[in-house]
């Protein structure tokens, strides 16, 4: 299942990063890909974790954005 969120304060390489760093940890994370130009993260996850996982970009500077 593929998820996309538009998530603020992606700047760099090293945003991204940490962005991929910090959702592979959730074992339920396939695969992240981030768009630094749009601010567009995209998970490939084995369920809707929709929620899971912009709570986890929060808690790592790159809130969804409204």
């Amino acid at each position: 299942m593929q998820i996309e969120i538009d998530a603020r304060n992606i700047k760099c390489g090293g945003c991204a990063s940490a962005i991929s760093t910090g959702l592979m940890a959730d074992p339920r994370v396939e695969a992240v890909n981030v768009d630094i130009a749009s601010g567009r993260v995209t998970v490939e996850a084995d369920a809707d974790i929709r929620a899971d996982l912009e709570q986890k970009l929060a808690e790592l500077g790159y809130p969804p954005k409204a």
